[in-house]
């Protein structure tokens, strides 16, 4: 059964099935994405939504402070080496609020085998879609030193 790592400045970080991620809120996005390569394709996912999932295994930030959380980043890995970045601030509700998915079903198949996939159903292109979910690390980047120091 495939599995995803949580982890980074987390003070939960976690190992997580498609069946674990299934107990969360699922909510279903109906996609067209347009490759160069492939053509127009459709799809409907259903999976948790990635904020809620970081937000469970509780980021190291003082949520009270955007400025504090705009500063935070995602890495989501997948099995076949994709991977992508996402900021924090295109999922909070205070910013972006896209509902970005950690899908649990896909075309109304069950992941579980497969792995998970990232799903950002604003996206026109899929090049962020991630299949297979190994891992999703959250943390920040520290600020660049200013110059001459």
């Amino acid at each position: 059964m495939a599995k995803l790592m949580l982890h980074g400045d987390l003070h939960h970080p976690a190992t997580l099935s498609v069946a674990d991620l299934r107990e969360w809120q699922q909510h279903r996005a109906e996609v067209t994405f347009d490759c160069a390569t492939n053509g127009p394709q459709h799809h409907v996912f259903e999976g948790a939504l990635l904020r809620d999932v970081v937000a469970d295994a509780g980021p190291a930030f003082d949520a009270r402070r955007r400025k504090d959380r705009s500063r935070f980043l995602l890495a989501i890995s997948g099995g076949d080496g994709h991977h992508s970045v996402l900021s924090w601030a295109e999922l909070d509700a205070d910013f972006g609020d896209s509902p970005v998915l950690l899908a649990t079903r896909l075309d109304g198949v069950d992941l579980d085998e497969a792995g998970s996939q990232l799903v950002v159903p604003a996206d026109r292109c899929g090049a962020r879609y991630v299949s297979a979910v190994t891992h999703v690390w959250f943390g920040s980047l520290p600020a660049p030193a200013p110059a001459g120091v």
